[in-house]
């Protein structure tokens, strides 16, 4: 069970993350804000635009698990409970013994190791990333859309909508931070660092050119350092 309340006495190691937006970000909140746009973009209580955590730890997530996966480890596929938590004969005898931890029952894959499943608790915190420009120092950007019936291949009849994005091609940067908890795996780490090179674009309508960012000031490994070899499975016996 993870107190945040005693987060602050607790030793992390963390990454700290800075995401520059290079096209502009569309990140839709529920509800209405005052805005003429049908999906206003997400904002914390100080109107400050934000990513949030639950999306880029979702993202982070999956591309752990394709990095993972073609390192050669078994990995249980999300977000069924049932594929999460497998019963012994789904699980390769070649890694029956490190999908074990002592205190949890069942058997829990190398990714599920760091961001927990139904049995097992995330072993990381993951920050809303948050723009440090103020509300009142960014305009209102509206972009139209209509939604198309893709059997007909035609636009749908009064079905113009209008997203909320942040500003085009301003560079707005976007910063947080990822805790990585002490019972976290020594792996963890470097296979984070990985994924964070492979995600390239966040938010909605990523297809139409939005949320295409880049990282800025990413933490390095050494190549020569050993827990690289953490990611490689050991060979089956």
């Amino acid at each position: 069970m993870i107190y945040l309340d005693n987060l602050s006495s607790v030793e992390t190691d963390t990454i700290r993350l800075n995401a520059v937006i290079d096209t502009a970000l569309c990140v839709g909140a529920g509800g209405s804000s005052g805005s003429l746009a049908d999906k206003p973009i997400v904002r914390n209580a100080r109107g400050q635009l934000l990513i949030p955590a639950s999306q880029l730890k979702g993202r982070l997530r999956h591309e752990c698990e394709k990095l993972a996966r073609s390192l050669g480890w078994q990995i249980f596929s999300a977000p069924s409970a049932q594929l999460l938590c497998p019963t012994e004969e789904q699980v390769s005898s070649q890694f029956r013994n490190d999908y074990q931890i002592e205190g949890y029952r069942g058997y829990h894959c190398f990714v599920s190791k760091i961001f927990g499943d139904p049995i097992l608790p995330s072993r990381v915190i993951v920050d809303d990333l948050i723009c440090s420009f103020a509300a009142e120092d960014l305009e209102e950007v509206l972009r139209p859309g209509v939604t198309i019936n893709r059997k007909r291949r035609t636009a749908e009849e009064k079905k113009l909508y209008l997203l909320e994005t942040s500003p085009v091609n301003t560079q707005l940067s976007f910063e947080g931070k990822i805790h990585l908890l002490p019972n976290c795996p020594n792996y963890a780490k470097p296979l984070i660092i990985a994924a964070l090179h492979h995600i390239h674009a966040l938010g909605g309508s990523k297809s139409a050119g939005l949320g295409w960012l880049h990282w800025e000031g990413l933490p390095t490994i050494s190549s020569d350092d050993e827990v690289w070899l953490s990611l490689l499975p050991k060979a089956e016996s």
